[in-house]
């Protein structure tokens, strides 16, 4: 990796922590130079403008998330198990989530709405392609006839999202995992009842 690409990558990062933390509009260029310990020259040679930051931000916790997802898809055995690692990725959501500050797409829904519509595209686009990995586990539970074929594969998929992200939302405002113990429980007896034994 050229040391210039180090750099930007020091710049994502630390922007990245910042915004999640603190948020994208009381986060400054100043504050981004105090925690890369670079100066202004150095992260307008590699970005134009705040904003170009907080879209690369943005898909660097993107990534992240989706790396969160993946490892928990893939160890679970079953549609059902897979569904509940994925529930379970914010078990934590106080003191441990997978990136400091809470979910950096709920995070950022709000902060982007109306105010940038770039972001809050892509903003949009995550979820929308999470709605669809989700879906995509349900479909295969369907076809290994593990959930009955009237479930709502679509439909499902966005409720478990929606309900998981407000879970998290409450969370993080209450100081207690209590919600995201709830959502998980209830995510549970939910999928059960679909569940063809």
């Amino acid at each position: 990796m050229k040391k210039s690409d180090e750099i930007r990558e020091s710049i994502v990062n630390h922007a990245m922590l910042l915004f999640n933390t603190r948020g994208i509009a009381q986060t400054s260029i100043q504050e981004i130079m105090q925690a890369t310990g670079l100066p202004k020259g150095a992260i307008y040679r590699r970005f134009e403008t705040k904003e170009s930051i907080v879209q690369a931000a943005f898909e660097r916790a993107g990534h992240i998330l989706q790396d969160c997802f993946i490892r928990a898809e893939r160890e679970g055995t079953s549609a059902f198990d897979k569904l509940m690692n994925i529930s379970a990725v914010y078990q934590d959501a106080v003191d441990n989530p997978p990136i400091p500050g809470g979910c950096p797409l709920l995070n950022t829904a709000v902060e982007s709405d109306g105010t940038f519509p770039e972001l809050r595209q892509k903003a949009a686009n995550a979820y929308n392609g999470m709605a669809r990995f989700v879906q995509s586990i349900i479909e295969q539970g369907v076809r290994n006839n593990e959930f009955r074929p009237d479930i709502d594969a679509a439909a499902m998929a966005s409720f478990l999202i929606d309900s998981m992200e407000g879970a998290i939302m409450a969370s993080r405002l209450t100081g207690s995992n209590d919600p995201i113990e709830r959502n998980m429980k209830y995510t549970a007896v939910l999928l059960r009842s679909y569940m063809t034994a």
